[in-house]
């Protein structure tokens, strides 16, 4: 059984009222959730309660959540509004907590979209965002295989960090010309393989819809996310290259939010000092609104 599928087996046990499952869920996510929250917020109670509201709130919308969705990513996401709620009732910028990030920011603005919202996508929309994703992750697969990790970071700078030509540039020490070239090619395969599904141009990475939709759609499916293996060898510091190289180059320079607080949950587990979610006070105080949630009497 691969992670989609055993993550959907859970989800299919919560919905069917299964506290063992609901408690499986919370000792699985529970950790990297709080450590996303205690990057973002200046107190270790918020945190804990932010992640708790996390927990409640995919219960809550549980109905509306269908397992093509990553289970970790609708949580990721699900605690970005959370965030983004705190932020406005006490009048805080996105930018008020510490080591915050673009990727919060563009939730704080966004006023009409909800975890149920996101969940409730039009059919066209989703099959659009999925065409976009599968070819999106054709590309990146075709340079992983021929390990041409250069190009492979020049492209998420571009496509989904949203950054100038000149900046990938600085940020890659490469001269702009060359960052041009692996964008023009890497375009050319999109439109190659866009072509292959019936489809004219790929609208998507114009300029002007760049951070709406490739950005949006290479967050929602974790395109470039890292397994939590690689993050544990990468820890260890027994990841080999090239992967290593593109590993420190997703976190630091990409500063990819969930694989650096999924790094940080394992970084946890070996330091006996470091804060951790209790699971227990997790699990009894949201199992009461798993029966709601789920529509089980």
């Amino acid at each position: 059984m691969d992670a989609n599928d055993a993550d959907r087996f859970l989800v299919d046990r919560i919905r069917e009222g299964d506290q063992a499952a609901w408690r499986q869920l919370i000792e699985r996510f529970g950790g990297r959730l709080s450590a996303f929250a205690r990057a973002r917020t200046s107190s270790l109670s918020d945190a804990d309660d932010l992640v708790q509201d996390t927990f409640v709130g995919f219960l809550q919308s549980l109905s509306h959540y269908d397992n093509i969705r990553s289970l970790e990513t609708y949580l990721f996401t699900i605690l970005r509004y959370k965030l983004r709620d705190l932020y406005r009732s006490r009048k805080t910028p996105a930018g008020g907590g510490p080591d915050s990030d673009d990727w919060l920011e563009q939730a704080v603005a966004d006023d009409g979209e909800t975890p149920s919202g996101a969940a409730e996508l039009a059919e066209a929309q989703q099959l659009q965002e999925s065409m976009l994703a599968d070819v999106l992750r054709r590309l990146i697969h075709e340079l992983r295989d021929r390990q041409a990790f250069d190009d492979l970071q020049v492209i998420e700078l571009i496509f989904y960090a949203g950054k100038r030509n000149l900046d990938v540039a600085d940020l890659c020490d490469i001269d702009q010309k060359t960052v041009a070239g692996i964008k023009f090619r890497a375009i050319q395969r999109l439109q190659k393989f866009l072509g292959e599904r019936g489809q004219s141009e790929l609208a998507a990475c114009d300029e002007s819809h760049a951070e709406v939709t490739v950005a949006r759609v290479w967050r929602e499916h974790r395109l470039t996310c890292l397994k939590r293996g690689t993050l544990g060898s990468y820890l260890l510091g027994v990841l080999e290259e090239p992967w290593h190289s593109y590993t420190q180059f997703h976190l630091d320079v990409v500063g990819c939010p969930m694989c650096l607080a999924n790094l940080a949950d394992l970084a946890s587990e070996d330091d006996e000092a470091a804060p951790r979610p209790n699971a227990q006070a997790l699990f009894e105080s949201s199992v009461g609104f798993l029966s709601r949630g789920t529509g089980v009497t």
